[in-house]
């Protein structure tokens, strides 16, 4: 979807509250919206989900201005705010819901994805295990779940509270330049 210079990606990190949280704060982010991503059911509700009987990751649909930041900074980011050689596991959180993604609904994001994949495999020496894949399908979270570290700012979340600051701090400078 390319409509008034917003871009999107969907991005699975463990718990969908923190890493919600986490891409509201950067700049150039214009909007989220927590769902479940790349399952086999139709229509799945939160508790269904929790079963690890669908298939589906928790995961956030991020809509981003191409022109403030790029998919290059936001996936760099993303790899900061999890653990991406833990196999359906983030934090305290265990389950294929909580399994780690990129799903791309742009062909054209491959490249980047892959680089961003590469140089972060250089960084780390256990393998990569984050999935990378085209969406399949995505179904929105009950409302419940939208922006819940918002409505519950002492809710559970296995991010620490020091990433928030830092993606409100950070900048992509390579769109800055631009």
């Amino acid at each position: 979807m390319e409509k008034n210079n917003v871009k999107e990606i969907y991005l699975a990190g463990g718990c969908f509250w923190g890493t919600e949280h986490f891409f509201k704060q950067m700049e150039g982010v214009v909007e989220t919206e927590v769902g479940f991503a790349n399952g086999h059911t139709e229509n799945p509700t939160y508790k269904e989900v929790y079963t690890d009987e669908t298939g589906y990751a928790e995961t956030v649909h991020v809509r981003y201005n191409p022109d403030v930041v790029s998919l290059e900074f936001l996936l760099h980011m993303f790899f900061k705010a999890i653990d991406p050689t833990s196999l359906n596991k983030q934090g305290h959180d265990e389950g294929t819901r909580y399994r780690t993604g990129i799903y791309y609904v742009d062909d054209n994001d491959l490249p980047v994805i892959d680089k961003v994949f590469a140089d972060e495999q250089q960084s780390i020496d256990q393998p990569i295990v984050v999935e990378r894949q085209a969406l399949k399908n995505f179904y929105t979270a009950e409302e419940y779940h939208q922006d819940y570290l918002d409505k519950n700012p002492s809710g559970y979340c296995h991010l620490p509270l020091s990433l928030f600051e830092f993606a409100r701090k950070a900048k992509d400078s390579k769109q800055s330049t631009r």
